[in-house]
């Protein structure tokens, strides 16, 4: 059977919830106070589903309009988070499709989201993407902007600011990507420390099937993982 072959989903999920357990005991956290995010970025709907049947509760999609036949097929009780850079005019419809948007990273978006959210009448999580590598090719703001759109974004009434979110920049030592995961941690703790309305800072949404273990060390809550879990994804061809 393939689930019982040695590169399988199934495999590969228990081994990415191995690797979790080891590197919060390390920490001395729960494994529980780490959630898997699942990156579904070209993944097939039928792989999804697999991996939902296998026991993941939290996907995580990089486009909104690619997210829509999947969210539609999978249960209802799934968990869907926006990780991907998200355009002020796809609010609406990201609102709709996801329980939490991971990529706040200007006022005006925040803006967009509060007005679907409240348009909608729920009460909608983000977390506050940072670019921690001050990187032209990543979204985010930068960290010394965190604090002003944690203080915007707090003071909408449907939004509700649950904590940081960074891709570092990639190192073939992973070990490297340390110093950017704790300054991570110490700003949400500065944050928090405001005591601001509307912001809880709760959640530390960073790690990557490259560097989640060092990521969970220095205190995320949410790892998005993808390749690890999934597989190397499809190289594009050029016709």
């Amino acid at each position: 059977m393939a689930s019982d072959e040695p590169d399988s989903l199934k495999d590969r999920i228990a081994r990415v919830r191995r690797a979790i357990e080891v590197a919060a005991a390390r920490a001395g956290r729960t494994s529980e106070s780490v959630r898997l995010v699942a990156v579904t970025k070209t993944v097939p709907t039928e792989r999804i589903l697999e991996a939902w049947q296998l026991g993941v509760r939290i996907f995580g999609e990089n486009y909104v309009q690619q997210a829509l036949t999947k969210i539609d097929r999978l249960p209802r009780e799934a968990q869907w988070h926006f990780i991907g850079h998200l355009q002020s005019n796809k609010a609406k419809l990201a609102v709709e499709l996801f329980s939490m948007i991971q990529c706040l990273d200007r006022p005006s978006l925040a803006d967009s989201l509060e007005r679907a959210a409240r348009a909608s009448g729920t009460r909608l999580d983000v977390l506050i993407q940072v670019n921690t590598g001050a990187e032209g090719s990543k979204s985010g703001t930068t960290p010394e902007g965190a604090e002003d759109l944690a203080r915007r974004a707090g003071e909408w009434p449907s939004i509700r600011v649950k904590g940081l979110m960074a891709i570092p920049p990639y190192f073939a030592d992973a070990e490297q990507v340390r110093p950017h995961f704790r300054a991570l941690r110490h700003l949400a703790h500065r944050i928090r420390s405001l005591g601001l309305p509307g912001v809880e800072m709760t959640e530390l949404s960073m790690g990557m099937s490259s560097d989640f273990e060092i990521a969970i060390e220095e205190g995320a809550t949410l790892v998005r993982i993808g390749t690890a879990v999934f597989g190397d994804r499809p190289v594009k061809t050029v016709v």
